[in-house]
């Protein structure tokens, strides 16, 4: 059986140079956050999740919202978590109608670490910036269509695109959004959209 990894098969199909291509991309990101953690002694794990919390809001920052989003076990959140809050970058909150559950919060020293750890993001964006704004829109449409196709495949456990929003409305020229009753165009869809509600 032939395997994207393999160049024999990447050189007969575009699917394995695509894939390859994806993997390179994903090293980058992991080779920017480590090289960004070190800095402050954080794992990359530790990274995303202050990244996380810093961007999104309470409700979202809780242990069984995070190993979702991370495809992590609760166990290996709660232990970062742990760790995050003995270097005083975090700190919980209970939840006043549930005592078992609480919401993660940053210190003022976790909130400086967050802002200036978000511009890691930017070496990636640099190289985007000289694309053609058709270029981005192909791009952005397809990597939105192939995020989609992995959460409907159970891969990508959690999204907050338009795609899966209750109220996204698919169109022929345009998409539509209910709540901000607005045409939405290819560059407007969103891929992390705070006003997010799952469709059922």
């Amino acid at each position: 059986m032939m395997h994207a990894f393999n160049p024999e098969y990447q050189n007969q199909q575009i699917e394995g140079k695509i894939v390859v291509a994806l993997e390179r991309i994903s090293q980058a990101f992991r080779v920017l956050l480590w090289q960004e953690g070190k800095e402050n002694a954080l794992t990359p794990i530790q990274l995303q999740i202050l990244l996380f919390i810093k961007f999104h809001e309470s409700e979202k920052c809780k242990v069984n919202y995070l190993a979702k989003e991370f495809n992590l076990t609760k166990a290996t959140i709660s232990e970062t978590v742990r760790l995050l809050s003995k270097k005083k970058l975090i700190y919980k909150e209970t939840d006043p109608t549930d005592t078992r559950s609480y919401s993660i919060y940053l210190t003022e020293k976790g909130g400086e670490i967050s802002t200036k750890s978000s511009s890691f993001a930017g070496a990636l964006e640099k190289p985007i910036h000289t694309f053609s704004e058709t270029q981005k829109e192909i791009l952005y449409q397809s990597l939105l269509e192939l995020i989609e196709k992995l959460n409907r495949a159970g891969i990508i456990t959690v999204q907050r695109m338009c795609f899966s929003c209750r109220f996204y409305q698919p169109g022929k020229e345009s998409d539509y959004c209910k709540l901000l009753k607005k045409e939405l165009y290819k560059p407007d869809l969103r891929v992390d959209c705070p006003e997010h509600e799952i469709a059922v």
